[in-house]
């Protein structure tokens, strides 16, 4: 696949102080990414840098073939960006809202089918004061949809949500990907980016220390799980990297099925914490 971004030594610093240090990342073309890290880690000045809203200090950098800091009108058509919170419309409907932004790109989305796309057909007439926190999202991102992107920036998508709006909107990311739109996000939710990203990049000090799937992230796929079960002298544990051995060899000695059994293997919060070091930091609403 080809890479919608790639960096190559990048470098922010602020007089002494060193934001990113050194990151080398590639984004393939059609895939979510999920950025994580820590507060501090240096994944908004890295995504700012990417969007074109900040100059690097060093480095490589291209988005869609070109460097941000010399994009121009034609190439921001191509890029959309969902921030986490964007301006007031307080007395501006919501389609009001997406068809005034339609008419700054040279070749926007009908922007009553992207109302419908992002699921608020219902509430289209309604002044966006009146608007739940979901329903703001959502127009958030028609907002960032509307001149049909070829690479879609989401800060912190689902910060504040419910568990129903949250899941809601992840669908909406789903569908946004199925239709070829390559996604970088950041998120604090590892829940999140297990669901929706192909692969997921971990910042920690500045510096890019691990990317890889969900699922193999930090030897994750690779690791030993523990196997526990209810043994006539109490709860009982294995840690071994044949689980399938020791069922096995369980259900033979208590003649079929094991009391109280459980196979559990390393979870995506369990490697990002050991990643980073620093348990105290991750969200955990």
């Amino acid at each position: 696949m080809a890479d919608a971004i790639t960096v190559r030594g990048l470098r922010k610093a602020y007089d002494k102080a060193v934001a990113v240090d050194g990151v080398d990342l590639d984004v393939r073309d059609g895939e979510v990414f999920a950025l994580l890290g820590p507060n501090g880690a240096g994944k908004t000045t890295t995504v700012e840098i990417l969007e074109g809203f900040r100059h690097r200090t060093s480095g490589e950098v291209t988005v869609l073939g070109i460097d941000p800091q010399r994009g121009d009108a034609a190439w921001r058509a191509r890029v959309g960006v969902v921030l986490q919170s964007t301006g007031e419309f307080d007395d501006l409907t919501a389609r009001e809202v997406v068809h005034h932004f339609a008419n700054y790109y040279p070749s926007a989305a009908d922007p009553d089918e992207i109302i419908t796309r992002v699921g608020l057909a219902e509430k289209q007439n309604a002044r966006t004061r009146t608007l739940s926190g979901g329903q703001k999202r959502r127009l958030d991102v028609a907002l960032g949809i509307v001149g049909r992107p070829e690479l879609l920036f989401l800060d912190e998508p689902t910060t504040g949500f419910d568990p129903e709006a949250r899941r809601e909107f992840w669908g909406l990311i789903r569908d946004l990907a199925q239709a070829g739109t390559t996604i970088l996000l950041t998120t604090h939710y590892l829940d999140e980016a297990e669901a929706l990203a192909d692969r997921v990049g971990v910042l920690a000090g500045g510096k890019l220390i691990a990317v890889d799937s969900p699922g193999r992230l930090g030897g994750r796929g690779d690791g030993g799980a523990t196997v526990g079960w209810h043994s006539p002298d109490g709860p009982r544990s294995e840690r071994t990297d044949s689980p399938t051995a020791v069922v096995a060899r369980l259900a033979e000695q208590f003649g079929g099925e094991v009391p109280g059994l459980t196979v559990t293997r390393p979870s995506l919060e369990d490697v990002y914490l050991r990643m980073i070091g620093s348990p105290q930091e991750v969200s955990k609403e």
